[in-house]
């Protein structure tokens, strides 16, 4: 049972590189850091090679003429290919998105408080969606919470952009900043 489960996963790997004896071709080009003398080899004589090193013959250009195999352990390979993509993955930017509410009727400290936040939030370079919480009757105040967020917005206009104008989504009114690049 367990034979037929490797074979399975060899198959897999097979897409990616021919390995050893699936390589088809007569003639291959042999590269790596382990050959002494690089060049077109017969496919019988880059497997003896690979198997004198106790490594592995993988096919790295299959559309060359002749196709271009390299001595390997194949594994180890692979190895290093998951670790460069997780490296890169690492690299790749996360957006932070913080938020900031506010009631429609916050009084000048508080805002000016938010307002603060706010701006350390942008300068890491996270987006800001600040939204005004209508509880109850409040929401008979919606022009004051929109107000309110194009105030907030106006004020950070030297360090975000808006990515969307004031909108209302059910009992909150939304408004979402991201920061400006650095020049």
């Amino acid at each position: 049972m367990e034979g037929t489960t490797i074979g399975t996963l060899d198959k897999s790997k097979e897409t990616a590189h021919k390995l050893n004896e699936h390589i088809r071709a007569k003639e291959v080009r042999l590269v790596g850091e382990n050959i002494k003398e690089q060049g077109v080899y017969s496919r019988e004589e880059a497997l003896r090679i690979a198997e004198e090193q106790g490594l592995d013959l993988v096919e790295i250009s299959p559309n060359a003429v002749p196709p271009v195999c390299k001595v390997i352990d194949y594994q180890k390979f692979l190895y290093q290919q998951k670790k460069k993509e997780k490296e890169l993955k690492a690299k790749a930017t996360k957006i932070v998105v913080k938020e900031i509410r506010f009631g429609p009727q916050t009084d000048d400290h508080d805002y000016n408080f938010k307002l603060k936040h706010a701006i350390g939030f942008l300068q890491e370079g996270a987006k800001v969606k600040a939204y005004v919480f209508f509880k109850g009757r409040s929401i008979l105040f919606k022009q004051q919470g929109e107000v309110l967020l194009l105030r907030f917005a106006n004020d950070l206009e030297e360090y975000a952009k808006v990515d969307s104008m004031p909108v209302l989504e059910g009992k909150r009114m939304i408004i979402v900043l991201s920061p400006k690049k650095k020049k």
